[in-house]
């Protein structure tokens, strides 16, 4: 029982955390900004309890470019919630994250090897593009008022989720430790996120907002280290499934915390698409 209340630990922060990042508010370099602070901050405390046996240049260099990426990552995927909202964001960036990360573990790593591996993983896979194109789901312009630009939202979102794709094969291929990652990643995101706000207009990146922010960074460094926990203890596949819940938690509250604006009919192409986007990664958990 414990253990699967910590395997749900993850689901809930990251389900949160984009919640809490639109209440506070700011720019998306200021909402940046605060999640790679935060994020370093928390690192510091992991050093305290946990240092890497060695610090060789191969688990350095993995991880601050791992760090780096995530920071491309996450400031696209924060300027896709100004764009279209969280509860149409989310959905559409867990489903190809999930996409992306089958695919490179099937292709480049050879997980499935087993017949069965093959039939869940496909009907994963199929029921990502579904769930994702029902999400994306937006009635014709003249039939609603107050659009949104669902194109330029998906376009910003692939690169996100390509990033966080990379972002997650780094430390397979490099062969590093997580637990010895989690110092030297955080100071690559600080220092990737120093540089893309850097390319934006008045960036104030260490505003007022920025460091309100912080706290979205805990709760995003507290999922990513509870997610690890979880994986010792209730293994990879049901962690990692309880960790997709996730996107229940931001997609939901986008609707009802803060009030993102839908159809009634765009509302009813979300829910599907939701459900179908989580069964998907339920299907990538037994596959593992």
């Amino acid at each position: 029982m414990w253990n699967i209340l910590l395997g749900l630990v993850p689901a809930l922060m990251w389900g949160v955390q984009p919640l809490v990042m639109q209440k506070i508010g700011g720019k998306a370099t200021n909402q940046q900004m605060g999640m790679s602070m935060g994020a370093l901050i928390f690192s510091i405390g992991v050093m305290i309890f946990h240092r890497p046996d060695a610090w060789s240049i191969n688990l350095i260099i993995a991880s601050l470019l791992c760090g780096i990426v995530w920071s491309f990552g996450q400031i696209n995927q924060i300027k896709s919630f100004h764009i279209i909202g969280v509860s149409r964001a989310m959905p559409i960036s867990t489903g190809t994250q999930l996409i992306g990360t089958s695919l490179v573990g099937v292709l480049y790593f050879h997980e499935w090897t087993r017949t069965m591996q093959f039939v869940l993983g496909i009907s994963a896979l199929v029921l990502f593009i579904l769930g994702v194109t029902l999400t994306a789901f937006q009635e014709k312009a003249e039939e609603v008022s107050g659009k949104v630009d669902m194109k330029k939202g998906v376009i910003i979102l692939l690169m996100s989720s390509a990033a966080f794709v990379l972002y997650a094969v780094i430390p397979r291929v490099a062969g590093i430790n997580g637990w010895d990652a989690v110092f030297p990643q955080a100071i690559g995101m600080f220092l990737g996120s120093m540089l893309f706000c850097s390319f934006e207009k008045k960036p104030d990146t260490f505003g007022k907002k920025s460091f309100q922010n912080i706290l979205t960074g805990l709760f995003f460094a507290v999922a990513n280290v509870t997610m690890m926990l979880s994986n010792e203890a209730n293994g990879v596949a049901l962690g990692f499934t309880l960790s997709q819940m996730n996107v229940i938690v931001s997609t939901i509250g986008g609707m009802l915390i803060l009030h993102e604006v839908k159809t009634a009919k765009e509302t009813k192409y979300t829910l599907g698409g939701l459900i179908l986007v989580v069964a998907g990664g339920i299907l990538i958990g037994l596959t593992k």
